[in-house]
């Protein structure tokens, strides 16, 4: 795995004068090189046995299951409702898991938010997040543009504890096409965590077939320290020689 030194000396940094960053890009300091990492959620492994309970009870009566889903948001646990299989002191028991749920870090990354001409902001990534830097902020437009097209403005995220991610608060923009050679999604989304320590990129885009066939599947989530403590000391940016 690459050292943040070598990955951070990767990225060529030019500035030729400081532009006001856009409010909805502020959580990344202007030029600077932040250290974060791409995360995925990890939930303890005694949950495994009461999701396959829930699993089990929607193959049973996948209409239901359907329409039950409805009662919460993508990510948050389902209501409780005995034809979920579990009872209600394992339900209790469901919920306590799922708090314990932890961030682990898979691959350490650099980011630099920059100009990308005039009126245009990008985030350049290095390490393992390459999508995010295809992505360019039109800030009269309040618009993301990427290779597939124009991400438009969504509702403000305002996520609850229980999500998958926790509590965070954000910005979300959205891309979505649909022809007859299938359907193409792109999702990004930046903020913060509820307590103010941690910046979240939030990046998903799917590509599915006319037939229903899932040609691509990208998901990203990078976590990275808020304010000074994430900013990369310039001895973390001295290429280190190779031995000899």
């Amino acid at each position: 795995m690459k050292s943040l030194s070598i990955v951070a000396a990767s990225v060529m940094m030019s500035v030729a004068y400081a532009a006001e960053v856009p409010e909805v890009l502020n959580y990344l300091p202007q030029n600077q090189f932040v250290k974060g990492a791409t995360t995925v959620v990890v939930p303890p492994k005694e949950l495994d046995k009461y999701v396959a309970i829930v699993e089990k009870a929607a193959q049973k009566d996948p209409e239901w299951f359907k329409e039950h889903s409805k009662k919460s948001a993508p990510g948050i646990p389902l209501p409780y409702d005995p034809k979920l299989g579990l009872t209600e002191e394992q339900y209790k028991e469901y919920l306590a898991l799922w708090e314990k749920r932890e961030f682990k870090a898979v691959e350490p990354v650099v980011l630099q938010l920059k100009e990308a001409g005039k009126g245009f902001w990008s985030i350049v990534t290095v390490g393992g997040a390459h999508p995010i830097t295809t992505l360019k902020y039109d800030a009269a437009k309040d618009v993301f543009v990427s290779p597939n097209g124009t991400l438009e403005r969504l509702e403000d995220v305002d996520a609850d504890k229980h999500s998958i991610l926790g509590a965070w608060t954000g910005h979300e923009w959205k891309f979505s096409e649909e022809t007859s050679l299938g359907s193409t999604k792109e999702n990004f989304a930046i903020g913060k965590t509820g307590d103010g320590k941690f910046g979240l990129l939030v990046y998903r885009m799917q590509e599915v077939s006319s037939e229903g066939t899932r040609l691509y599947d990208k998901s990203l989530v990078i976590r990275f320290p808020m304010g000074a403590a994430g900013i990369l000391k310039p001895e973390e940016l001295q290429l280190q020689q190779p031995r000899r």
